[in-house]
């Protein structure tokens, strides 16, 4: 197939030439994410291949359809950017890889956990400053406390299988529990206001969806234990960014670690240093000592963006052969 693959990072590239060595498909690379503004870019080619934050919404969908593309190859796991019955109604199949590797996401957010928790982003400035004191850098055991886990799909259960090997109590939410997956793990299902009230770590799982916009929102936040901290590799807009900034003020939160913001896009994956961050609620969450922010790249290790581009072509692959790829999303 030709593929137009949007928003390309140098890494991108590598992993998906590497394999379309065996894959042998057509890619041409373009910068710019998909949107209403670059769509035109996709005249000519089969299929496009977008990624997390590209907006194919209704209009970009049908001129998406009218320049004759017929795959969307998501090179993600999430795909709230694309409307998918906009493109059932122009016959647009979708792909998506929804497991490129669960562990890296699972231990971005235990690698957020711990320098939070220790204050290891502030000890690393104060020493490249000289300054060797140690006030204001007094974290917690992590053995003995209870993580809590809302959501328990494949990066969950990486998460909770990392949280046990720290010696934590565990406790998880979900709307699909598995008995099994409890059982072997050793850790237990409960109401997600029960998990709030007695965690000492609250780590979010689980996709973006109507019914999970804002589920960290103000009641949920003040119904966390104080001190507690708050971990979140999945989606930006599962927690009320405002919200949040009002409890970091009242000092009811012992520390945050965000990998994803629900208002990310145009900011994650761009170098902004020479023209500032216009973003005024993302600025005032990263004026707290106790917030750690990374730039959406919980994805990023060699295995993971290996299994992507694997994954990506694949699904390209078997469209071509069968006429419906792997891994299709549907309503």
């Amino acid at each position: 197939m030709k593929i137009a693959v949007f928003d390309t990072k140098h890494y991108d590239r590598l992993a998906l030439d590497a394999a379309n060595l065996v894959a042998q498909h057509q890619l041409q690379y373009f910068e710019p994410r998909l949107d209403v503004a670059t769509v035109e870019l996709a005249a000519g080619y089969d299929a496009v291949c977008p990624f997390v934050n590209d907006r194919l919404g209704a209009a970009v969908v049908a001129r998406l359809a009218a320049l004759g593309v017929k795959l969307v190859l998501l090179r993600c796991a999430g795909y709230n950017g694309v409307d998918l019955a906009a493109c059932a109604r122009h016959g647009i199949r979708v792909a998506r890889v929804p497991a490129y590797s669960p562990h890296a996401v699972a231990e971005h957010a235990f690698a957020l956990l711990m320098a939070v928790n220790r204050r290891i982003h502030k000890a690393y400035v104060r020493v490249r400053e000289m300054d060797f004191s140690l006030d204001g850098l007094v974290g917690f055991d992590l053995h003995g406390k209870t993580f809590g886990a809302i959501g328990t799909g494949r990066i969950g259960e990486a998460a909770i299988a990392i949280a046990r090997g720290f010696g934590m109590r565990v406790l998880a939410s979900d709307v699909q529990p598995d008995a099994a997956l409890a059982a072997r793990l050793g850790f237990s299902y409960v109401p997600q206001a029960q998990l709030l009230a007695e965690a000492d770590v609250v780590s979010l799982h689980l996709p973006l969806l109507a019914q999970t916009r804002h589920l960290i929102d103000q009641s949920a936040l003040a119904a966390m234990k104080p001190g507690s901290v708050l971990i979140n590799t999945s989606r930006g807009g599962l927690v009320d960014s405002a919200a949040l900034i009002e409890a970091l003020k009242a000092g009811h939160l012992g520390g945050v670690g965000l990998d994803v913001y629900e208002m990310e896009e145009g900011v994650f994956f761009q170098n902004l240093s020479d023209t500032g961050l216009q973003d005024d609620q993302l600025a005032r969450l990263l004026t707290f000592p106790n917030v750690l922010v990374t730039s959406h790249q919980g994805f990023l290790t060699a295995e993971a963006l290996h299994n992507i581009a694997s994954t990506t072509l694949g699904n390209a692959t078997a469209f071509v052969q069968r006429g419906v790829p792997d891994n299709e999303v549907r309503l």
